[in-house]
C-alpha cells in the first residue's frame, strides 16, 4: 500500500480462545484443511470476487440502495455533505507548491474544476498576496473532449528545464494509468511523443529521447501480483516491443514490481541510475546501471533509498548493518559511497557514514536533498521536527529548522538545483501552515496559513499511553471537549492503521472537526505497532506471526478510554481504511462488546485469500503467505471473514469500498458484507463506482463519502 494515502483502525484473543464470545468452537467457515483449494471451496461468496460480474453487481446495487436509504436519508446528511464540500473545495485552501523549472506548479480542484487544473506561477507571485496562476492542463476539459473519466495522477518532468513531462491519467481513479508526453510550453500533448497504454507502469526519464520503463511487455512479463519485473530502455519512436532490455528480475518476485530511478544533481546531470528489485514487500535488491550494465550494490535487503548527493547514496537502514568497518543501526540515516557499494568487498571507510542516529523514541519520517544539504523530518514521541545536515570534514553538522512543538511536520518539495524547501506544519486543532525554508541558513518563513474550518476552542488535545497485553506502552492522542465529564458519555471515534511502517500523526482534518467535533464528539489516534511512529522496529514488531500485537494494542487503547471515563462501549466507534480495514474487521470479530460502530473502508478482510486478489500477493512480507500451512494457521487465527460467527452479537458495521479499487480488491468488502447478511447480522454496505483506492476523483464525491461516514457515526454513537 503506497504512502499516497493518510489512512485512518482490533484486539485481544485468537482462534480457539475467543473470550469475547465465550466459545471454544471453530468458526463455521474455517475448514480444518487450510490449503487454498479448501479455503476456496468453503467460501460460498467467492463469486463476489468477480469485480464486474452481473451477479456481483446486482448484490452491490441492492446493498447500495439499502445503505443510501439509511445514510443519505438521514436529515443530517445534506448538511454534512454541504459542509464537507465547502471545506474540500474551498478556494482559500493552501495551494501546495511544487518546484518546476524556474517556477512553481500546483494541481487544484474546486467547484469550478472538480477534476482539477494543473497550473503554474512564479516564485515571486506565489509569495505575494495576489498569486497569478496560468493553467497548463485542464483535466475537466480533457475528460469532456475525450469522453473519459480522467483522474490526475501526477506528472514527472525532465530536468533541468522541466519543459517536457510525462502525465499520468487514471480512468476513474484506479492505480493503473495512461502515460502521455506533454509540452508545458505549448500546453499540448507531444505529437508522436511517448505514450503508454493503461497499466501499472514504473517509468522515468533517462534523457530527452529515452525512458526507462517497467511495465506489461506481454505474456509472462508480470509477477503474480500484477506488477512488472523487467526494465527496458524505450527510445523515442520505438514500440515497447522494440525497447532494449536493461534489467530482468524474476516472475516470482514480490512487492510492487521492479522500479527504475534516475537521480540527478543540481544541474540536472545524472548522478546514478538505480533499479530496485523487490523480493517481497520489504526486502529488495538494488542494482546500478553503469555504462548500460546492471551492477548489484552491496546493500542489505531492508533499506529506504532517498536519492544521491554527488557520489553518495542517501538512505535509511531498516536493519542493523556493518559497512566499511562501521556499525549502522536500524533506523539510521546514512550516506554511502556508491563506488564502495559496487566493490566486491567493501573498503574500510575513514569515517562513519551515519548522518543521524535516532533514539528509541525517534524515527526518520521523510528526507529531502537540496544542492548541498540533507533535511530529515524526525518524529520524537510522535511529534515532528526538521533537522538540516551539512557535510563537513568527513562528518555532518546539524541544525534544527524552526517548527512548533506538538505538531506534525511534512516535507512538501525541495530541489537539487537550490537550497529552498517547502514544508507543512499542522496539529489536530491547528490549521496547516506552509513554510519556505532557506536550508543553507536554516531559516524559514511562513508563506501561507490555512483558515480555520471549525471552532477548535471547544476542544483540547492530550497524549496518553497504555500498556498492551505484553507490557509495551502504546501512545495515543485524545481530542476531546474541554468540559467533557469523565462519565463515559463522550461519542468517540478511534482511528488506527498499524501497518507498512506508516505512522499516524497529528493532522488537521477540517471535515472531521466540522462534522464531528462541532457536534460534541471526541476522537483518538492510536499509535499501535505495525506503524512507523518509532521507526522500523515498531513496524517489524507486528509483522507476520506477530500481527496479533497490532490488534492487542488497538483494543488496549479502546479499553483505556473506557477505564478513564472518556467513553463507553455504547459510545465508542472505530475507523480504519485499507490495512486499517484488517484492523477494524478484526476488532469487531475479536471484541464485539468493545465498540458500537465501525467504518471499515477499502479493506482487506479475507486474509486467507488476499494473495489471490490483485494486488494482494505484493503484501506477503507484511502478513505472511496463506499457501504455507504454518503461516495459514496463524493468519486464520485472526482473519475476520472466516472468524464471523452467527451466534455473536456484533455492532452494526458500515463497510464501504470502490468498484475501481485496483489496489485492494472490492471482493474483501463485498464478501464480508454478504456473510454478515447470511448470518443475520445487521450492517450497511456501500460500494462507490469511481474514485479508486485513493478517493481522489473529485471533491464532490469525497464530500458525499465523508457525510455518509459521520451520519453513520452519529446514528450509532450519538443517537439514543
Amino acid at each position: 500500500m503506497n504512502r499516497l494515502i493518510l489512512s485512518a483502525a482490533a484486539s485481544a484473543l485468537v482462534l480457539g480462545a475467543c473470550a469475547t464470545t465465550g466459545t471454544q468452537e471453530r468458526p463455521p467457515h474455517l475448514p480444518l484443511d487450510l490449503s487454498p483449494a479448501s479455503v476456496a471451496a468453503a467460501d460460498e461468496f467467492i463469486w463476489l470476487e468477480d469485480v464486474q460480474g452481473e451477479r456481483a453487481l446486482a448484490f452491490v446495487e441492492q446493498s447500495n440502495t439499502r445503505a443510501l436509504s439509511r445514510l443519505e436519508g438521514d436529515p443530517r446528511y445534506e448538511t454534512f455533505r454541504r459542509e464537507a464540500y465547502a471545506i474540500l473545495s474551498a478556494r482559500d485552501r493552501i495551494p501546495t507548491p511544487r518546484f518546476q523549472g524556474g517556477g512553481l506548479v500546483n494541481f487544484w480542484q474546486d467547484d469550478q474544476h472538480p477534476k482539477g487544473i494543473w497550473r503554474r506561477t512564479t516564485r515571486e507571485s506565489y509569495a505575494s498576496a495576489n498569486t497569478r496562476w496560468e493553467t497548463i492542463l485542464d483535466i475537466d476539459a480533457l475528460a469532456r473532449a475525450e469522453g473519459r473519466d480522467w483522474v490526475w495522477k501526477g506528472a514527472q518532468c525532465l530536468a533541468p528545464d522541466e519543459r517536457y513531462c510525462l502525465i499520468n491519467l487514471s480512468n476513474g481513479g484506479q492505480d493503473a494509468v495512461e502515460v502521455r508526453e506533454f509540452d508545458t510550453q505549448t500546453g499540448r500533448f507531444v505529437e508522436g511523443g511517448f505514450r503508454l497504454a493503461e497499466g501499472k507502469h514504473r517509468v522515468t526519464w533517462l534523457d530527452a529521447d529515452t525512458l526507462l520503463v517497467a511495465t506489461d511487455f506481454g505474456s509472462g512479463t508480470l509477477t503474480e501480483s500484477g506488477y512488472p519485473y523487467i526494465v527496458r530502455a524505450l527510445s523515442r519512436g520505438q514500440s515497447l516491443a522494440q525497447a532494449t532490455e536493461v534489467y530482468r528480475g524474476e516472475q516470482g518476485d514480490g512487492g510492487y514490481g521492479v522500479s527504475p530511478s534516475v537521480y540527478r544533481g543540481p544541474d540536472g546531470q545524472v548522478e546514478a541510475v538505480i533499479i530496485t528489485r523487490p523480493l517481497d514487500t520489504f526486502n529488495a535488491e538494488r542494482w546500478q546501471l553503469v555504462d548500460g550494465e546492471a551492477v548489484r550494490l552491496g546493500l542489505p535487503p531492508k533499506v529506504d533509498v532517498h536519492g544521491t548527493m554527488g557520489d553518495r547514496l542517501i538512505l535509511t537502514v531498516e536493519e542493523n548493518w556493518t559497512f566499511g568497518g562501521h556499525a549502522i543501526g536500524t533506523g539510521d540515516l546514512a550516506a554511502i559511497p556508491l563506488a564502495a557499494l559496487r566493490a566486491d568487498a567493501a573498503p574500510a571507510l575513514a569515517a562513519s557514514p551515519v548522518i543521524f542516529a535516532p533514539t528509541d523514541r525517534q524515527s526518520v519520517n521523510g528526507v529531502a536533498i537540496t544542492n548541498g544539504h540533507v533535511v530529515a523530518s524526525v518524529l520524537d514521541n510522535v511529534s515532528g521536527g526538521l533537522i538540516r545536515f551539512a557535510p563537513r570534514d568527513g562528518g555532518w553538522t546539524q541544525a534544527a529548522l524552526p517548527t512548533p512543538d506538538n505538531a506534525a511536520v511534512s516535507l512538501v518539495d525541495s530541489s537539487r538545483a537550490h537550497e529552498d524547501m517547502f514544508y507543512y506544519v499542522q496539529g489536530f486543532l491547528t490549521p496547516s501552515t506552509l513554510s519556505q525554508a532557506d536550508v543553507a541558513s536554516a531559516r524559514s518563513e511562513v508563506l501561507r496559513e490555512s483558515p480555520a474550518r471549525f471552532d477548535a476552542s471547544t476542544h483540547v488535545v492530550e497524549q496518553h499511553s497504555v500498556a498492551s497485553n505484553d507490557g509495551t506502552e502504546i501512545p495515543y492522542f485524545l481530542v476531546r471537549p474541554r468540559d467533557q465529564a469523565a462519565d463515559g458519555s463522550a461519542p468517540t471515534i478511534l482511528f488506527g492503521y498499524g501497518g507498512f511502517n506508516i505512522p499516524m500523526l497529528p493532522g488537521y482534518a477540517g471535515q472531521l472537526g466540522k462534522l464531528w467535533l462541532e457536534q460534541g464528539g471526541s476522537y483518538v489516534v492510536a499509535n499501535i505497532r505495525g506503524g512507523g511512529e518509532f521507526g522500523p522496529g515498531w513496524h517489524q514488531a507486528a509483522l507476520n506471526e506477530n500481527r496479533q500485537r497490532s490488534f492487542d494494542d488497538f483494543a488496549a487503547v479502546g479499553r483505556d478510554l473506557i477505564d478513564r471515563g472518556v467513553t463507553s462501549p455504547d459510545h465508542l466507534g472505530i475507523y480504519g481504511r485499507s490495512n486499517g480495514g484488517v484492523l477494524t474487521s478484526v476488532a469487531v470479530t475479536q471484541n464485539p462488546d468493545l465498540f458500537n460502530a465501525a467504518v471499515i473502508e477499502s479493506p482487506l478482510i479475507d486474509m486467507l485469500r488476499y494473495h489471490e486478489m490483485p494486488a494482494g500477493a505484493s503484501w506477503i512480507g507484511e502478513y505472511g503467505d496463506p499457501r504455507i500451512p504454518e503461516e495459514a494457521a496463524w493468519i486464520a487465527e485472526y482473519s475476520a471473514y472466516q472468524q464471523l460467527r452467527p451466534e455473536v452479537d456484533y455492532p452494526v458495521v458500515y463497510i464501504t469500498t470502490n468498484t475501481l479499487d485496483d489496489r485492494v480488491h472490492p471482493g474483501h468488502a463485498r464478501k464480508f458484507a454478504a456473510r454478515l447478511e447470511a448470518q443475520g447480522h445487521d450492517h450497511l454496505y456501500f460500494e462507490d463506482t469511481s474514485g479508486g483506492h485513493s478517493y481522489d476523483a473529485d471533491p464532490a464525491a469525497n464530500a458525499r463519502r465523508w457525510a455518509r461516514h459521520y451520519v453513520y457515526f452519529a446514528q450509532q454513537l450519538m443517537d439514543e
